[in-house]
């Protein structure tokens, strides 16, 4: 069995880390979701001010799995979290224990800053990475909690609820 390394990527790894996105993205069939770019990804993961951090694992020199996190605050705690937004690991890397040594990082991450918690989401189809969440990890599922969201025209569209200036 292939040995594998698990470090923080750089901006070097920009190419490795987009391949990976959409990698994830047609697994989870919707390659046609994945929006990064390369400058996208150099902008928001290594620009000025990063709003995201990634760890990639290598076998053999290639990266065949990555970890893109977060940080966000819980008003319960009163501490920050760590949101795992994607863990991949290429197919045919599998079972070699990757999933499992990312997660561990992760931990390693949330501990030194003092995370309250760590949260994720799991599309609901996919039993396998479910089973592995909570046999493996012992993670449970939010069943209290729908998740939320807006996308650009949605967050372009709460303008109408903004106070103006002239209201003030």
């Amino acid at each position: 069995m292939a040995k594998f390394t698990i470090r923080d990527a750089v901006e070097g790894d920009i190419d490795d880390i987009l391949r990976l996105i959409l990698a994830l993205a047609t697994y989870e069939k919707a390659p046609e979701s994945a929006k990064a770019t390369p400058e996208l990804l150099q902008k928001n993961l290594f620009g000025p001010h990063p709003y995201a951090h990634t760890m990639l694992a290598y076998v053999e020199g290639k990266a065949v799995g990555i970890a893109m996190y977060f940080f966000n605050f819980s008003t319960w705690t009163g501490k920050p979290g760590l949101y795992l937004e994607d863990l991949f690991v290429e197919p045919e890397y599998r079972k070699m224990g990757i999933g499992k040594a990312l997660f561990g990082e992760l931990g390693r991450v949330a501990e030194e800053h003092d995370c309250g918690r760590m949260d994720w989401a799991v599309l609901k189809w996919n039993q396998p990475s479910i089973d592995f969440y909570e046999k493996a990890l012992g993670a449970f599922g939010m069943k209290e909690w729908e998740g939320m969201r807006l996308e650009t025209e949605g967050i372009k569209g709460l303008r109408r609820f903004r106070v103006s200036e002239a209201t003030q």
